[in-house]
């Protein structure tokens, strides 16, 4: 009884600590998930390959005949692979996808993460700003969007929030005196 009740708890705790899309999971033990430390791997030797795990708002998309580039403005990622829009955007890089990906899903602003090999670096140009990026052969990618939620919070009642069945009612009664938008990204 005992050894069932802590294989089912490993479990468990196995599973709640895989939050990652399947779709980001990497082929490497330890990707690199950190820009920088992605930048001086390659700068150091162009020639050894490293997994990487990196995120952010597209910047542009272009498709080739057989595969697809995209550039990506870096934002840090949370533990769950999503980029952290409570971060400020720094440093590019790009990100070449095999086959066509829909310009409109993969617009320009839109959140991606993607999973895939260092393969070196390769020139890129911003306006009239010429600059040298990281670039990544992806085997996995995910598109997020970012869901905005209202949460109202009445400072002049000595309620405490309501949220159960029969809040409309309790809310029309106290009335709204502020409310908030938060924004989280979700799949």
């Amino acid at each position: 009884m005992k050894p069932l009740i802590i294989a089912t708890l490993s479990l468990f705790i196995l599973s709640a600590c895989s939050s990652l899309p399947t779709g980001l999971q990497s082929r490497a033990e330890n990707p690199i998930v950190d820009y920088q430390d992605l930048a001086s791997g390659v700068r150091a030797d162009e020639s050894v390959v490293f997994d990487v795990r990196l995120g952010g708002v597209i910047a542009s998309i272009d498709n080739m005949a057989d595969k697809t580039r995209i550039e990506i403005v870096n934002l840090p990622l949370t533990s769950s692979g999503k980029p952290d829009i409570k971060q400020e955007p720094n440093d590019r890089f790009i990100a070449y996808v095999d086959g066509f990906l829909e310009p409109v899903s993969y617009a320009e602003g839109r959140l991606i993460t993607v999973v895939g090999t260092s393969a070196g670096y390769e020139n890129n140009k911003v306006g009239e700003y010429s600059s040298t990026v990281p670039v990544i052969e992806a085997y996995g990618h995910q598109l997020w969007r970012v869901e905005e939620t209202v949460i109202i919070h009445n400072h002049d009642s000595n309620f405490p929030p309501c949220y159960g069945l029969y809040c409309r009612y309790y809310r029309n009664y106290l009335g709204v005196s502020k409310g908030t938008v938060t924004q989280e990204v979700k799949l």
